[in-house]
C-alpha cells in the first residue's frame, strides 16, 4: 500500500512496550552495560557513544568531557535510567534519550549550551541538540543559550529553563518539550515554540511566537511581541531512536497529528510506528558512498547515518514510499560534483531528519530536492515531512549553491530548519561562498514550522506554490554586497526582498517575520523585506525589520507598508496584518 512503512505488528505505544518499559529501570540497575546492549546494539561507529546507568558516572563523565574538548561530530545515546553527570553541548553534538519517554532517561545535574563568543554572546551557538530525556538541573535552571539550528525536542526540564547567558542570543527551536518552571527567553532576539508547555515563560525582545501551546505567555503583538496561534494544524514529530528492555533499538515514527496543542507524550508514549533498526542501513562516513547507500535504499531499507561528513560524488535518491532518512550528531551531506546532495521521489510518508547540508566546491544547482520539478500528486494524508534538516554555504571551506532547499512536492511539512550561507568563518565573501536562494518552493500546500533563512545572495525565499504556510520566519539578508548595482533585483528596487511571493500566487499565510540588516558597505539599501501580490488570501501578520548596522537601511517592511529602519536611534517599524 501507497506509503507503507513495513511496520511492526505493535505500535510505540502497545501494552508490549508499556509492559517492558515499566520493569525497564529496575533491569538496567542490575545488568552490565553489554548485556543491555546485546548482540542487538547496531555499529554506530566511533562518534556514538551508548551510555548505561550501570557504567562508573566518572567514567561516562571522563568520555563526555573528551568530545566537549574536540567539539567535532558526535552522539551520546544515553539508555533508560537514571545518570549524574554534567553535559557540556558543543558544536556538532547530539544529546539522545533513548526512552519510550522523555521520562525514561533522568539526569540529574546540568545539561547546558553555553555561550561560544566573548560577553557571553550565544549568536553564534549553532549545530547541537538535546532530544528524548529528562533533567533535574543543579541549582534549579537548565542554561540553554543558543542560536539558529539547535533543537530542543522531547524534553522535560524538571525546573526552570533559561535560553540565554545573559548575554546576546538569537533565536532558537522547542517543539514537543515539558518545562515545570518558567522558561527565561530574556534578550532572545526571536524564537518559535511549537506544541510545548511550560509553568510560565518571561522575556520577549523582536519575535516570540508560540504554536500549538496550552498557555502561551499573556499578551499580544506588538506589545509585547507575542504571535499565538492555538493550534499546530497539521505535523508529525521527528522519529526517535528507542530501546526496549530486552535491548532492542528501533525508531519511532510519530503519528500524523492534526489541530494539535500540547506534548505527545502524556501518557507516556508517543503514539506511532515502531521500525526495527534492522530495517535501516545504517551508514558510516569513511565507509560509505552514495552509490552504496542508493543501493540499499533500493532494496527497500531505511537509512541512518552515522556522525561524520558524507563526501557525494552523485545525489543520495530516496524513491520508495515511507522512506525514513535520519543522522545522528549532525551527520553531513557534502557534494563534491556539483551535485545535489539529495533527491526525493514526489512520493507519501518521506521523512528526513536531522542532516546538515554542507555545499561543496563546484556549485549544486540545489543541495535537497523534495519531489521532482512538475510533481502534481497530493500527500495531505500522508506528507512527505522534513525535520531539522540544515544547510550551509561556506564558513567550513569553500561552497557554493543555486539553491539549497527546492520543494516540489505538494503538502510537504518542515519542522524546523536553518539555511544559511555563512557570514564568517572560511572560504567567506561576496564571490567565494555564492548562493542565489535559500528556499523555493514550488509545490502547492506546503507548510513550514520555524523558517530560518540567511545571507543568500538574491531571494532568501522565493514562494511559487499555493496555499502556502509560515510560522516564523528569521532572515538576515546579506551582509556583504559591495555596492547597490550587485544588490539589485530589478530597475528602481534595491536588493532581493528576504520573503518574495510570486506574483501568481492567490494563497498565502505567514505570522511572525522578522527580517534584519547588517550591511557591511555604505550605499548598500533594500527596498522592502517582504514582497508579495495585494489579494484577499495573501494574509500576513506581525512582521518586523530592524538595522543591526550603521549603513544603508530597509525602505519598507511589507511591499510599500511600514517604513525605514534607522539604527541610531533604532526604529524597527512593525506592520501588524497586510493587507
Amino acid at each position: 500500500m501507497s506509503g507503507s512503512r513495513q511496520a511492526e505488528k505493535w505500535k510505540c505505544t502497545s501494552h508490549r512496550v508499556l509492559a517492558k518499559s515499566a520493569l525497564l529501570v529496575g533491569l538496567l540497575t542490575s545488568i552490565a552495560p553489554a548485556a543491555v546492549a546485546g548482540s542487538d546494539k547496531p555499529d554506530f561507529g566511533p562518534n556514538v557513544l551508548v551510555f548505561s546507568p550501570s557504567m562508573s558516572m566518572p567514567a561516562i563523565q571522563h568520555q563526555i568531557d573528551a568530545v566537549y574538548a574536540t567539539q567535532q561530530r558526535n552522539a551520546f545515546l544515553f539508555l533508560p535510567g537514571k545518570y549524574q553527570v554534567d553535559v557540556p553541548v558543543g558544536f556538532y553534538t547530539e544529546v539522545v534519550g533513548l526512552g519510550a519517554s522523555p521520562d525514561s532517561v533522568h539526569i540529574a545535574g546540568n545539561v547546558h549550551a553555553d555561550a561560544s563568543a566573548p560577553h557571553n554572546n550565544a549568536t553564534t551557538t549553532f549545530w547541537r541538540a538535546a532530544e528524548g530525556f529528562s533533567v533535574t538541573p543543579t541549582g534549579g535552571t537548565m542554561q540553554w543559550a543558543v542560536s539558529q539550528a539547535v533543537p530542543f525536542r522531547r524534553m522535560h526540564v524538571q525546573g526552570n529553563l533559561m535560553l540565554h547567558q545573559h548575554g546576546w542570543a538569537s533565536g532558537g527551536w522547542m517543539s514537543d518539550a515539558l518545562v515545570d518552571g518558567n522558561v527565561d527567553a530574556g534578550p532572545q532576539q526571536q524564537w518559535i515554540s511549537r506544541n510545548a508547555e511550560w509553568g510560565s515563560w518571561t522575556g520577549s525582545n523582536w519575535n516570540m511566537v508560540f504554536v500549538g501551546i496550552p498557555h502561551p505567555p499573556d499578551g499580544e503583538w506588538p506589545e509585547p511581541p507575542y504571535t499565538q496561534i492555538a493550534r499546530t494544524p497539521v505535523v508529525r514529530e521527528k522519529p526517535f531512536l528507542h530501546v526496549d528492555a530486552a535491548g532492542h533499538y528501533s525508531v519511532c515514527v510519530p503519528s500524523l497529528r492534526l489541530d494539535s496543542s500540547g506534548i505527545t507524550w502524556h501518557g507516556g508514549f508517543t503514539p506511532g510506528e515502531s521500525l526495527p533498526i534492522d530495517r535501516f542501513y545504517i551508514a558510516h562516513p569513511d565507509v560509505d558512498t552514495a552509490a552504496a547507500i542508493n543501493a540499499q535504499l533500493a532494496k527497500g531499507k531505511n537509512l541512518l547515518l552515522t556522525p561524520g561528513i558524507y563526501n557525494l560524488t552523485e545525489p543520495i535518491h530516496v524513491t520508495r514510499p515511507g522512506t525514513v532518512v535520519m543522522g545522528l550528531g549532525f551527520a553531513t551531506l557534502r557534494p563534491v560534483n556539483g551535485n545535489a546532495a539529495m533527491t526525493t521521489a514526489d512520493a507519501d510518508g518521506i521523512i528526513i531528519a536531522g542532516l546538515l547540508f554542507d555545499a561543496g566546491a563546484m556549485k549544486s544547482p540545489v543541495l535537497l530536492e523534495v519531489g521532482p520539478e512538475g510533481s502534481k500528486a497530493r500527500h495531505a494524508t500522508n506528507p512527505i515531512s522534513l525535520h531539522d534538516v540544515f544547510f550551509r554555504v561556506g564558513g567550513a571551506g569553500v561552497g557554493r549553491a543555486e539553491v539549497n532547499l527546492k520543494i516540489n512536492s505538494n503538502d510537504t511539512i518542515v519542522d524546523h530548519t536553518w539555511i544559511w550561507r555563512a557570514d564568517h568563518g572560511s572560504e567567506v565573501g561576496w564571490l567565494s561562498n555564492t548562493s542565489d536562494n535559500g528556499l523555493v518552493v514550488n509545490g502547492s500546500y506546503v507548510t513550514v514550522y520555524g523558517l530560518f533563512v540567511e545571507h543568500h545572495q538574491k531571494f532568501q525565499v522565493l514562494w511559487n506554490g499555493d496555499n502556502g504556510r509560515t510560522y516564523f520566519y528569521q532572515s538576515e539578508i546579506p551582509y556583504d554586497p559591495p555596492d547597490q548595482a550587485s544588490y539589485t533585483s530589478a530597475p528602481g528596487t534595491n536588493g532581493w526582498a528576504s520573503y518574495k511571493l510570486a506574483d501568481h500566487v492567490t494563497a498565502h499565510e505567514a505570522w511572525g517575520m522578522g527580517i534584519y540588516s547588517v550591511f557591511l558597505h555604505p550605499s548598500v539599501d533594500l527596498t522592502r523585506a517582504i514582497e508579495v501580490p495585494t489579494r484577499p488570501n495573501v494574509k500576513f501578520r506581525h512582521m518586523i525589520t530592524v538595522s543591526l548596522s550603521k549603513y544603508g537601511e530597509i525602505s519598507n517592511v511589507i511591499n510599500d507598508k511600514g517604513g525605514a529602519t534607522v539604527f541610531h536611534p533604532r526604529v524597527a517599524p512593525k506592520v501588524t496584518t497586510y493587507p
